[in-house]
């Protein structure tokens, strides 16, 4: 059934994609604030500085944030605090985290992705302040990001949706379990 059709359908349409703009919109002023402190301040400060002056920057640009955000872990229907903090969260849709090191690892992207899991945030960018060339150290990662309604990819699945299809019940009732990193080895070959 086509999105004209049903209008209901075409109206969450237009609402994902105007979502979907506003985030770009959102991290590419972001991006430019991140920049902006970097052109100023260069490599080799502390973390703290570039935390300083981008909350600067946020601020003239009419941005709201939070510093500092503590996040707790969901468990058994309670909220625990297990020293998890967001570094920013730019009008309480993007995640900023803040680093400064020789190069980003896998660890800092798990950690960010982490961060969007437990909070339900669906963008977060990584900023390696400690990059001679900002835009080296800068990570944009999105968290179950939705597709728009009509589109027919005819692409392999992910390794996501493989691992998804594979964790089903056995009919003995155990549950089969693959690991989406496992699927994904599988799936690049």
């Amino acid at each position: 059934m086509s999105s004209k059709a049903n209008p209901e359908r075409a109206g969450g349409a237009e609402l994902r994609g105007a979502r979907t703009r506003d985030l770009n919109r959102l991290t590419e002023l972001i991006i430019g604030a991140a920049i902006e402190v970097h052109r100023h301040l260069g490599p080799g400060l502390l973390e703290s500085a570039y935390e300083e002056c981008l909350c600067y920057e946020l601020s003239q640009l009419g941005l709201r944030f939070v510093r500092q955000v503590h996040l707790p872990v969901g468990y058994k229907g309670i909220k625990l605090d297990c020293g998890y903090k967001m570094d920013l969260v730019v009008e309480d849709s993007v995640i900023l985290e803040l680093k400064t090191v020789d190069h980003l690892l896998p660890i800092h992207s798990a950690q960010l992705l982490t961060y969007l899991k437990l909070s339900g945030k669906k963008v977060g960018l990584l900023l390696n302040f400690d990059e001679p060339i900002l835009r080296k150290g800068l990570k944009r990662l999105v968290h179950r990001f939705e597709a728009p309604a009509e589109t027919h990819d005819t692409s392999a699945p992910s390794a996501i949706e493989v691992a998804e299809n594979l964790n089903t019940r056995h009919p003995n009732d155990s549950l089969i379990s693959v690991s989406p990193r496992l699927c994904a080895s599988a799936v690049n070959k």
